[in-house]
């Protein structure tokens, strides 16, 4: 069961309650007529005074990478030819659940966010990129009762951990697989029908539309997160929105995860995080800075039953299993971890791994097409540096909880949507 719940101070307006109607969670899709009474689809006067707030503000893609949103409209402004923007909502991640949220409850709100970001970069056509029936049916709904302002059409694709990275966004859109290609031309160069396109996370078009229809609130709504929490199979989890620089101990106690000896930080993609967890802040620098990432927002608690080094294993078993199969080095490299860390989980090493794991994490990052070895070198590299002693423990030994059978499919890691 997932709860939802914000955090935000009143009267600062964020995604998961409307700006005027604020009641709390909606129960079903918002419709144009609540939409229109909250501020919805306010005109536009000045494209480059929103771009312009955009930029002060500081806002952030919340796809996972944390990239200025600002530099990313400017570059496919910029860039030569009619640009496309195109609204992302698959997620791969299996432990987030706020872009299906958005996309199933506030279509209207991405949207309109969408109309925002065509003007401000000059595009002519709009697409809405998704994986979950749902959210498809929803924002179906609200495209025909909007101002039809832009021509948007809606892509299903096929639901893994790669095909919501922007080149494999790009190539289902043009009609091919939802697979990654190789870098340059990155799609604000060269993307849709060879147009200059951007790639925008559904969350990071929800957050231009609110601060565009209330500017009092912009700075909150710039700054604050979507953040899925989850724990072990069974317990609770949430989806909260959150102000910047929220301390991960909040998160936790919400959740009834306060005992947790470790945290999965934005996802599978920002590794493992051991003791003085609790006082890691939501903030991309600072998280970068601790040898992490914020990623999508996604923080998975382990119970302090759980073993890390079980928990690593299926992370990266997982990952291994989503590869695109399309780069020789990830095939191998994912490969190489999720075997040398099943046979040290079950204590079955030849000998220490732990120099050669090193070794991999350090090699492997920015060698695939997408970020999917990225993410199992951060996992092995964290576990690693932070739980050294338990790495250690497995050496020639058999550990109880690593010997229990995994959770399949990456089930450890999945959040049903609210």
């Amino acid at each position: 069961m997932t709860g939802v719940f914000s955090l935000l101070p009143e009267g600062q307006h964020g995604l998961l309650v409307s700006p005027v109607f604020d009641a709390g969670p909606y129960p079903g899709a918002e419709d144009l007529a609540r939409y229109l009474a909250a501020g919805g689809y306010a005109p536009l006067t000045s494209c480059d005074r929103l771009l312009d707030r955009i930029a002060t503000l500081g806002l952030r893609g919340r796809g996972g990478a944390g990239f200025p949103a600002a530099v990313k409209l400017r570059a496919v402004r910029d860039a030569p030819g009619r640009p496309v923007v195109v609204a992302n909502g698959e997620e791969g991640e299996p432990g987030s659940v706020k872009d299906r949220w958005l996309l199933r409850h506030r279509p209207h709100l991405i949207l309109d966010g969408l109309r925002l970001a065509a003007a401000m970069t000059g595009a002519a056509r709009g697409f809405v990129y998704l994986s979950d029936l749902p959210a498809e049916q929803a924002v179906r709904r609200a495209l025909a009762e909007r101002p039809a302002d832009l021509p948007v059409e809606v892509v299903r694709t096929e639901h893994t951990y790669v095909a919501g990275e922007e080149t494999a966004v790009v190539r289902r859109v043009d009609g091919g697989p939802a697979l990654p290609t190789a870098k340059p031309p990155r799609p604000f160069e060269a993307g849709v029908g060879g147009a200059p396109t951007l790639v925008a996370n559904v969350e990071t078009l929800a957050r231009i539309a609110v601060l565009h229809a209330c500017p009092d609130t912009a700075a909150a709504v710039a700054g604050a997160h979507l953040v899925t929490v989850s724990g072990p199979v069974g317990s609770l989890a949430a989806l909260i929105e959150v102000p910047a620089g929220t301390h991960l101990k909040i998160l936790a106690d919400l959740g009834g995860h306060g005992r947790a000896p470790a945290v999965l930080l934005g996802g599978l993609f920002g590794g493992l995080y051991g003791t003085g967890w609790p006082d890691l802040p939501l903030d991309h620098d600072r998280l970068t800075a601790a040898g992490g990432a914020l990623g999508c927002g996604a923080l998975h608690f382990l119970h302090p039953r759980d073993c890390p080094v079980a928990v690593a294993t299926e992370a990266v078993a997982y990952l291994a299993a989503q590869s695109a199969r399309q780069c020789g080095v990830c095939v191998s490299g994912t490969g190489a971890l999720a075997r040398t860390l099943t046979a040290a989980a079950r204590g079955a090493a030849a000998h220490d791994p732990t120099d050669q794991l090193r070794r991999w994490s350090r090699q492997l990052p920015g060698r695939g097409a997408c970020g999917l070895l990225d993410a199992a070198a951060r996992v092995v590299a964290t576990l690693l540096t932070h739980f050294p002693d338990r790495v250690d423990a497995h050496r020639g030994a058999a550990c109880p909880v690593c010997a229990e059978p995994a959770p399949e499919g990456g089930r450890r890691f999945t959040v049903p949507v609210p």
